[in-house]
């Protein structure tokens, strides 16, 4: 039984990168939307590197923010450090990539739900989908017993479905650090006919950039002459900009990780989830690219007003006793103090050739599935496939025919293409021979 005030044309389930564009794009398209999510306090939050963009993945936000989308403007607005990569080859491969602030991002996209018409906002653990007799959908359910309808629902879980994280052999049900799985989903989803599985991923320690020695270590500046993501020039509002800086791992950092492979989660055995090839663990990259000397690891600040860097390159999954002495193998780091420890995170997801390439699924009318929860990786990935799912569910209520993307129109078009038609069991990321190869250009 729903009430009016319980009454939506869209709801979308989750307030990540992907739940925040389908719901401003079902909102745009003039339907009443409930987005629901479970912290206001963790909307847009970015739990890895606080970055936009990047090789192909820049692509993906220009064409985001071409169709209407927020995640262009979310960077240009909070950027603490721009670099155009790849400059030394052609303009073809070029790449913007963004350093952002994450305190301001996720407070900037805050206001921006709050203040967008026909868009309301609250917290809430999604626990079931009610599909009604023609196979459509009704609404949701939650865990504390509350029932909201809509003609389409977008879910958009990250890594929250039964989300377990892992410091070594330590773990608790987490779909972040700090924050609460959401259960129950995933077992209401089974019980519908979907396939699930498991995936992972991780993220690096967090260091007090105030016990960092940066004197020896090489400084990587953002760029002069700088360029912007959104096409929209009240966005282009030049801001100083803050230094990232290099190091490289050492003898005695490889010396630790061979000595204690056993410690961490896949080596060890206890978790076989797949990980991002493109993003492996400092162990992965010690143990496939042996005769390697050394990584790059590069140090990335945060924020503006918080002393945490992000150590890119070095996620691990050993314990949180030897991860302060990694830390400090690597030079300008060798009095560094730990703020956050690394750990992996596995979590279920649904493999997307169960949805049809307007990320609608296959079984029921009106629901849709979207971001990590399609087994992809990146928020770039999450944004483009948010925006076309709360089109497309908006389209549903408006009675009006899917929007879908051909392979070859562009790099979501390859997203969408590559995520439903392949069996896909590893985290997908974009990458421009992707674009390339399945388009027939080289």
């Amino acid at each position: 039984h729903y009430g009016p005030e319980d009454t939506y044309d869209v709801i979308v389930v989750g307030a990540g990168h992907a739940g925040c564009e389908a719901a401003l794009a079902a909102a745009r398209m003039g339907c009443r939307t409930l987005l629901l999510t479970l912290n206001l306090d963790r909307i847009a939050w970015q739990p890895c590197n606080p970055a936009v963009g990047g090789p192909a993945k820049s692509q993906l936000v220009h064409e985001v923010d071409a169709l209407g989308g927020e995640i262009g403007k979310m960077a240009d607005r909070c950027y603490v450090q721009k670099r155009v990569l790849n400059r030394s080859k052609g303009p073809a491969v070029w790449a913007l990539r963004a350093q952002t602030d994450k305190i301001e991002y996720a407070a900037e996209m805050r206001r921006i739900l709050e203040t967008t018409p026909n868009l309301a906002i609250r917290e809430a653990m999604v626990t079931g989908v009610d599909i009604g007799s023609n196979d459509e959908v009704r609404g949701v359910s939650t865990f504390f017993g509350m029932n909201f309808a809509a003609r389409a629902v977008v879910l958009t879980t990250g890594t929250f479905m039964n989300g377990k994280i892992w410091v070594g052999r330590a773990s608790m049900a987490a779909g972040r650090a700090g924050e609460a799985p959401s259960t129950g989903l995933t077992e209401a989803l089974v019980g519908l006919g979907f396939e699930t599985d498991r995936l992972k991923t991780g993220t690096p320690a967090r260091v007090d950039s105030r016990t960092v020695n940066f004197s020896g270590l090489e400084e990587q500046p953002g760029d002069e002459d700088l360029r912007w993501f959104s096409f929209d020039p009240s966005v282009h509002i030049p801001r100083p900009q803050m230094s990232c800086y290099l190091t490289r791992t050492t003898a005695e950092t490889h010396k630790i990780i061979r000595a204690n492979l056993h410690e961490t989660p896949v080596y060890g055995g206890w978790v076989e989830a797949s990980g991002p090839r493109y993003c492996p663990s400092i162990e992965d990259k010690i143990v496939r690219f042996a005769d390697k000397e050394s990584h790059q690891i590069f140090l990335e600040p945060e924020g503006r007003n918080t002393p945490e860097l992000y150590v890119q390159g070095f996620s691990t999954g050993l314990p949180e006793r030897l991860q302060l002495a990694l830390l400090r193998s690597l030079p300008g780091l060798e009095q560094c103090q730990m703020l956050r420890p690394a750990y992996a995170v596995e979590y279920d997801y649904l493999p997307a050739h169960q949805c049809h390439a307007s990320l609608e699924t296959k079984k029921f009318h009106g629901l849709f599935f979207s971001g990590q929860l399609n087994g992809t990786t990146g928020y770039e990935e999450a944004a483009a496939q948010g925006l076309l799912a709360g089109l497309n569910a908006a389209r549903r209520v408006q009675q009006l025919p899917p929007i879908t993307l051909p392979r070859e129109s562009s790099y979501m078009g390859t997203l969408m293409d590559d995520l439903v038609t392949k069996d896909l069991r590893e985290p997908y990321r974009v990458l421009t021979s992707r674009w390339a190869t399945g388009t027939g250009l080289v």
